[in-house]
């Protein structure tokens, strides 16, 4: 008899790994972001195998979010097991959560501010994420609940920038069981069982419920849908960038000028991502930018009376003259 293979879960995270690493150079630095639960212990278990077999260097990075008596220590125990996974450098970021957004949002923040600021440190190429599809599903509910549109319910995506996530396709009982299979001991976060938190309600209430009455698969369905609802937007958004070329008179010096003829041919989605990337160019705050904004402005053009100037955040105004619309900060000239 020949030798054993790996326990199915084992050889599932690591051929995410290997593939999400794929067009990485060789010799290039990945840092697995790991906070001891299962899915980014899983993941930085695989990243320590599949790495140098690849001609890679792997690390792992820990947030201590300050949020939790014992949290120090907790983040410390964590980075301790990155030699016996074969990573190296590990490090224990220490962050202050602040308030804006509420707290999710907060501690989110300064995760990702914390990640970004090691990755430049140590010149890394990539910064590897252990969201599962169960992960995709909480958040294509949660913008289906917010009614903000095609992309948000395209959910996360599997590379952004620096970021990359194996794990999008793989559910948490696969995180769950390779954990198991190496010996590892996952941390739960109390955090992660805490009803204050929307996503923890989504995904203790809601899921289970959507299972029960309509049959199991739905994470799947969810996280399927999010992929088709990402290439949509993607499609739309390159689209609606080359028709913003055509379209802008003018984009210089904190204004934009548009040609209210080009734009008002386009399709609905696409001439609202002009409307927002052009708003964007002019000095409004994407975070701040609404759909209700950006279909206020579109008003000036679908259904134009004359109407005086719309406001946008950050300072901003859209003004129809004739058949250009300018975005530009108050006052208009």
């Amino acid at each position: 008899m020949g030798p054993v293979g790996p326990h199915p879960a084992v050889a599932d995270v690591r051929r995410a790994v290997r593939e999400a690493l794929a067009d990485v150079q060789e010799g290039a630095l990945v840092l697995a972001a790991c906070s001891g639960g299962a899915d980014s212990l899983a993941l930085a278990a695989a990243l320590g195998f599949a790495a140098p077999r690849m001609g890679l260097r792997a690390g792992l990075l820990t947030v201590d979010h300050q949020l939790q008596p014992g949290s120090a220590d907790r983040a410390r125990t964590v980075a301790s097991l990155a030699p016996g996974l074969g990573l190296d450098p590990a490090e224990v970021l220490t962050v202050t959560v602040g308030a804006a957004g509420g707290p999710e949002a907060a501690a989110r923040d300064a995760r990702y501010a914390a990640l970004a600021a090691a990755a430049d440190r140590l010149a890394a190429a990539a910064v590897l994420l252990g969201h599962t599809r169960d992960d995709q599903a909480e958040t294509v509910l949660l913008g289906l609940a917010r009614g903000s549109g095609p992309r948000s319910l395209s959910g996360m995506a599997a590379t952004a920038g620096r970021y990359r996530r194996p794990f999008l396709t793989i559910p948490r009982a696969t995180t769950v069981a390779a954990c198991q299979a190496l010996g590892l001991a996952p941390w739960d976060d109390p955090h992660n069982e805490d009803p204050r938190y929307t996503r923890v309600r989504v995904r203790r209430r809601v899921l289970p419920v959507l299972e029960e009455e309509l049959g199991p698969g739905v994470a799947e369905a969810l996280a399927r849908t999010a992929a088709m609802a990402r290439e949509d937007a993607d499609a739309l958004d390159r689209w609606a960038e080359s028709a913003y070329q055509d379209c802008a008179l003018s984009d210089i010096g904190g204004s934009v000028t548009l040609a209210v003829p080009e734009v008002e041919k386009l399709p609905d989605a696409v001439r609202r991502r002009v409307l927002r990337r052009a708003a964007i160019e002019a000095g409004a705050p994407s975070g701040a930018l609404s759909a209700t904004h950006v279909l206020a402005a579109d008003r000036l053009i679908t259904r134009w009376r004359g109407q005086k100037a719309v406001d946008l955040p950050g300072g901003l105004s859209v003004i129809r003259r004739y058949d250009t619309l300018i975005l530009a900060i108050s006052p208009i000239p």
